[in-house]
């Protein structure tokens, strides 16, 4: 681990715009997305992508999509859009074979990020964006140094720029909280496959 501050480099990079950029951000969810989107949009024209194949209940999807649509129209109105990838949860557990056993924040996991990074890339190529990026960064569960990783390779192997960043720091956590009790966001309790709805159960046992 290189320990590199990506939330440096994220200020680093915004603060050296001459204008707004336009920004493909993957979104996982509403509270996730909320303190995020304070942090993009004075730099950037914001499209949501909302791509999760690891939501393999169909219900719990449409619950998420719903609730990043409502608060996405309830704070921005017009000026962010959500566009629905598609529920898809076969392509996960395709992507997953042989990981089913792994915990929650291993081998799967590095393999879950990959995926729907890799699919809002060629969505940001396909749509001409200058930058892509992630929300999933911004849980104090999932690993920014694997989530910049995965972006870095993408930008090198298809050219799309990935914006680096780690939202949960400079108060990016804290304030989703905040935001969340704000606006009356549904807050799930597990990131969303089979098997990590499984750990949880076995931890509220």
């Amino acid at each position: 681990m290189n320990n590199v501050n990506y939330d440096e480099k994220f200020q680093t990079l915004t603060r050296s715009f001459d204008g707004k950029k336009s920004l493909l951000l993957h979104a996982c969810c509403a509270p996730c997305s909320s303190s995020v989107l304070e942090r993009v949009t004075p730099f950037f024209d914001v499209t949501l992508y909302f791509y999760n194949p690891n939501i393999t209940d169909e219900a719990e999807y449409r619950k998420r999509l719903a609730e990043l649509e409502r608060f996405a129209f309830a704070v921005y109105g017009d000026q962010v859009k959500v566009e629905d990838g598609g529920f898809c949860a076969e392509e996960f557990f395709a992507a997953a074979k042989g990981l089913e056993n792994e915990p929650e924040r291993g081998a799967r996991c590095t393999v879950c990020y990959g995926q729907r990074l890799e699919k809002s890339a060629y969505r940001a190529i396909n749509g001409c964006f200058d930058y892509f990026c992630t929300t999933l960064s911004l849980s104090p569960y999932k690993d920014a140094e694997r989530i910049n990783a995965i972006g870095a390779s993408l930008e090198e192997k298809l050219g799309v720029k990935f914006l680096p960043s780690d939202f949960k720091k400079s108060g990016g956590y804290s304030r989703s909280i905040e935001l969340s009790k704000e606006y009356g966001l549904y807050r799930q309790n597990y990131c969303g496959c089979v098997f990590s709805l499984a750990e949880a159960n076995g931890k509220r046992v």
